[in-house]
């Protein structure tokens, strides 16, 4: 836990002090190792997914468990932001969002607002901006840093290679849908614990109440209390959202999409805070133990 931590921190902080290097976050040879599977081998999709997937991770966990203890813990914890900074994102967030708030023209905005999912004409819905805020931070700091946690530099890849198979243009086939949206179920799955953490510290962050509600509505609505679809993130971070900015007198005044973007990430970044206090505290409770 403490190597997550640590990890954690510096990826951050090289991914803010040095913003550049967010263009070595590059997957080119992901699809072109799918397409060389895909010639190797006509399997159904689940073992199609187990062709790709598991043979960058095993060679990956080679190198994690050749690396445990080595040179007094450095050389795991090198390995760690190495991969945990190249898994992160693959895009930043918080860059992304300043970037739709300054864009200077329409096509600089249009782009900010496509890479954020949102639609590049009009004005930006207030509903649409939080739930795209939030499920791109699932995807890129969530999911990534708790599999990280869980299963070190191989969880936070592994995540990353089955988000991108399914989701991410140039990266997921569109012509092959049965392996895309095996792709994508595994992905939603593999979402679901990160997305009712971030839903929990949401709660402690913001308005536990608003949040509390929230969760158990769309649960009702849907009449299932377990699904893979993480809406209930979204409902409760629109209602977070809602909350704060009915707290602030300026934000009312300014009410809009922007409005609602930023507060959204300022949502997350305070979900941020909270897991890493919650990391914190895990490695005292080591060190006393």
């Amino acid at each position: 836990m403490g190597l997550t931590l640590i990890a954690a921190v510096i990826a951050l902080v090289v991914g803010h002090a040095l913003p550049d290097l967010g263009r070595l976050r590059r997957f080119d040879w992901l699809p072109a190792w799918a397409r060389l599977v895909d010639r190797r081998a006509d399997a159904a999709p689940w073992l199609s997914v187990l062709l790709v997937v598991v043979p960058p991770l095993l060679l990956l966990g080679l190198l994690q468990w050749g690396l445990a203890g080595k040179a007094f813990g450095l050389a795991s914890l090198a390995l760690g932001v190495v991969v945990l900074f190249y898994a992160w994102g693959p895009r930043d967030l918080d860059l992304d969002v300043e970037a739709v708030a300054t864009a200077p023209d329409a096509d600089r905005r249009a782009s900010a607002l496509e890479s954020l999912g949102l639609p590049i004409a009009g004005a930006i819905s207030p509903t649409r901006a939080v739930d795209a805020v939030f499920t791109e931070a699932l995807r890129r700091w969530f999911a990534v840093l708790f599999w990280f946690a869980v299963l070190g530099p191989v969880g936070a890849l592994g995540y990353r290679m089955i988000a991108l198979l399914a989701r991410r243009e140039g990266v997921a086939d569109p012509g092959d849908s049965p392996r895309r949206e095996t792709f994508e179920r595994l992905a939603q799955l593999l979402e679901w614990a990160p997305a009712h953490l971030v839903t929990l510290a949401l709660a402690i962050a913001a308005d536990f109440d608003a949040v509390a509600r929230a969760w158990r509505d769309f649960h009702a609505e849907r009449g299932e209390w377990f699904t893979l679809d993480a809406g209930f993130l979204r409902a409760a971070a629109r209602a977070s959202v809602d909350a704060d900015i009915e707290l602030d007198p300026a934000l009312v005044d300014a009410r809009a999409g922007i409005a609602e973007l930023e507060e959204a990430l300022g949502l997350n970044w305070r979900v941020l805070i909270v897991w890493g206090i919650v990391f914190a505290l895990f490695v005292l409770a080591g060190l006393i133990g």
